[in-house]
């Protein structure tokens, strides 16, 4: 039995998030039916995290356990022949049977992007979230700064959330501007459910005025998801990188 490592890449438009879900089509059943096609048999494929419907990914990890043959290096190739157009394996790799992709990471970074302007986009509108208010991006960046470090996350998760702890710990919390495209990169030990949206949500409310920066840190402190602004669309979301 050996372990194999893969690191993804997939648009998420068309799927209902990662894990596998009954009435749904989801990552984790592509990848899972991928393998089962290329090697014969299930196997059950473990996720670095649980990607919510539509929100994408550029450096997703996974892991699963085989008895097939097939080198490790190969399976890049030979599950990229029979995945869908949206689903790519960037590369794949024999690691150690302790290796659990969920588990063992120890951070993640995620982008989410918003385009301004106008007019909303046409092409390229499955991954940016079009905001047409003028943004103060001065105080967003000041705002930002408030979120890094240890926190209780608990109003900037989505209600009904199963986390056991809403302790988090935000590494950097950046946004930049490129033309009309404004990025909000974040890198943080984990995310709970609806996190990243919510914060985004959150700053472009100081963006446009309603709060001031230093707000965040009384929503923090308040834990109350109502204190905090409305989650932005997963559209412009994007899992970029897993550390471990």
């Amino acid at each position: 039995m050996k372990n194999i490592k893969l690191i993804i890449e997939y648009d998420g438009t068309s799927y209902s998030g990662w894990q596998r879900q009954k009435n749904a089509v989801t990552i984790q059943q592509k990848i899972e039916d991928a393998i089962k096609k290329t090697t014969g048999s299930f196997s059950e494929v473990i996720g670095a995290s649980r990607t919510d419907a539509g929100v994408h990914a550029r450096g997703f990890v996974c892991n699963f356990f085989t008895n097939s043959k097939i080198p490790a290096p190969n399976f890049k190739m030979a599950l990229n022949g029979v995945l869908p157009e949206d689903i790519v394996v960037l590369s794949s790799e024999r690691v150690d049977n302790s290796f659990h992709s969920r588990f063992h990471s120890i951070g993640k970074k995620y982008i989410y992007t918003i385009i301004t302007g106008d007019n909303r986009p046409v092409i390229g509108r499955q991954y940016v979230y079009y905001f047409r208010m003028k943004l103060d991006i001065e105080k967003i960046r000041t705002a930002c700064k408030y979120f890094e470090g240890i926190h209780d996350f608990s109003a900037f998760k989505k209600k009904g959330s199963s986390a056991r702890s809403s302790i988090r710990t935000i590494r950097e919390m950046t946004v930049t501007e490129q033309g009309k495209l404004i990025k909000f990169n974040v890198i943080g030990d984990g995310f709970l459910y609806n996190m990243v949206r919510i914060m985004v949500g959150t700053l472009l409310e100081v963006g446009v005025g309603k709060f001031k920066p230093e707000y965040i840190k009384d929503i923090l402190k308040s834990k109350d998801r109502s204190k905090a602004g409305k989650p932005v669309p997963a559209v412009g979301l994007c899992l970029e990188k897993v550390f471990y």
